[in-house]
């Protein structure tokens, strides 16, 4: 599992690990880009210039799970965990600035999207044994556990998926349920399956009153409410908003049926403010759409997978940003016989379109971030000039291009795809897991 996860307090960010070792070295591109300045002066086309070099890069992951992966950058530290441990970076720098481990024989099996404050959540357990039995506060600013509370786990078909939120406050956490996947009903009572803890200290909030008959799979939190993803009744797949003060429920609202008893990844829970939620589109060309939730539950915007802007690439989550009411995405569109990629804007309180921008011919989008009012774009310029990558931003309103930089590097490093991307002051950061890859690789503009 690869979790798209970052500060969602910090001045520095709103919202959100594939590579072969070493770097290609920069390739001149004084006559491309004289070329580009000609015809640029003769058309008024926006040229493009400069390219990118390495600043640092973080030292090779040897090995590597699919689950307990995560990424955050919290001021000016980058954090990144996989199954075994946690390790902190200075962003400018690279430097290392701490590590932690999980005790004993403990993995980390999953962690939350999103850091609130400097604190993440992790749960923790042996995973042969009793399984995902731990939630802990981890402070990314001293690597340090504030606090930590049994968790009641489940069997090896439990899903990692948004098992732990924080937000507002609070931590969030589902426990298990055993009984799910064989009974008819959930096991685990609706008052104990949601619990909430204060962030900084541990000290228990509240229990939510779960529908009868559901069980929660997924959760979110957000400064002015919790949702999570509920399955009832073994066919019905609900989202519910709770209240962060003290576990109430305040609304819920049908996400149609599901098509098999146990957790299937059918569902993806975007953002919790506004609430919005991913259907389908999980796999490379699947029919999908993106849910949008107001404030009392009511349905405010529906964004298929595919329109008239084309193919939305959902099932890379790099290629998918909530921020500022606005759902930013990745997409694909075949004109006649050449392949066009495209960054979309979506309005999220009426579902529309705002802007469409252009990025790429015959290429392939690789990650986008969201940060400060512009969207940072890679993608992959193509066979025809040998895979290398090119930058270009955008502005979050418009649409309109502010920068493009032909890269001359394969950012991806050819291993699968970048699973994110951050922006800290002038450096562009790659964020890619898997084994024998390079967890953070940050470049600048030359």
């Amino acid at each position: 599992m690869a979790t798209r996860s970052t500060d969602d307090t910090g001045p520095q960010r709103d919202r959100r690990l594939s590579g072969r070792r070493g770097t290609r070295p920069l390739r001149p591109l004084l006559a491309a880009v004289t070329a580009l300045l000609v015809a640029g002066f003769a058309t008024g086309c926006f040229t493009p210039e400069g390219s990118l070099r390495v600043v640092w890069e973080a030292p090779v992951d040897s090995s590597a799970r699919d689950y307990g992966n995560g990424a955050w950058l919290v001021g000016d530290t980058l954090v990144r965990s996989r199954y075994d441990a946690v390790n902190a970076f200075d962003a400018g720098t690279g430097k290392g600035r701490w590590e932690y481990t999980p005790p004993a024989q403990e993995h980390i099996c999953a962690v939350s999207r999103r850091a609130a404050g400097s604190i993440v959540l992790i749960a923790r357990g042996s995973m042969a044994d009793a399984g995902c039995s731990t939630v802990a506060a981890l402070d990314l600013t001293t690597g340090h556990e504030r606090w930590h509370t049994p968790r009641a786990p489940g069997d090896l078909t439990e899903t990692f998926t948004d098992m732990v939120a924080a937000g507002g406050g609070i931590a969030v956490l589902r426990d298990a349920d055993d009984m799910w996947a064989l009974d008819t009903r959930p096991a685990v009572s609706g008052s104990k399956a949601l619990r909430a803890f204060d962030l900084r200290t541990g000290a228990p909030r509240w229990t939510a009153a779960v529908p009868e008959g559901c069980a929660p799979e997924q959760v979110a939190a957000g400064e002015r409410q919790v949702v999570a993803v509920l399955a009832c009744a073994r066919t019905e797949l609900r989202l519910a908003a709770f209240d962060p003060a003290d576990g109430r429920q305040r609304w819920t609202a049908p996400l149609g049926q599901r098509r098999t008893p146990v957790p299937d990844g059918q569902v993806t829970l975007r953002s919790a403010e506004p609430a919005v939620v991913q259907t389908g589109g999980t796999a490379e060309g699947q029919p999908g759409a993106f849910l949008a939730f107001g404030a009392e539950g009511q349905a405010t915007g529906r964004i298929e997978t595919t329109g008239a802007y084309g193919m939305v690439q959902a099932h890379t989550s790099s290629l998918v940003a909530v921020a500022d009411g606005r759902l930013y995405l990745g997409a694909e569109s075949r004109e006649r016989e050449a392949y066009r990629d495209r960054v979309v804007a979506f309005d999220l309180a009426s579902g529309s379109q705002v802007w469409l921008e252009d990025v790429a011919v015959a290429g392939g989008l690789r990650a986008l971030d969201v940060t400060g009012g512009r969207v940072t774009v890679i993608a992959d310029r193509g066979p025809r000039h040998d895979g290398l990558d090119e930058l270009r931003v955008l502005d979050a309103a418009t649409g309109d291009e502010k920068e493009s930089i032909e890269a001359g590097l394969d950012m991806d490093r050819a291993q699968g795809g970048l699973a994110d991307l951050f922006v800290y002051e002038k450096l562009v950061v790659a964020v890619r897991q898997g084994s024998g890859v390079l967890p953070f690789s940050a470049y600048a503009r030359e």
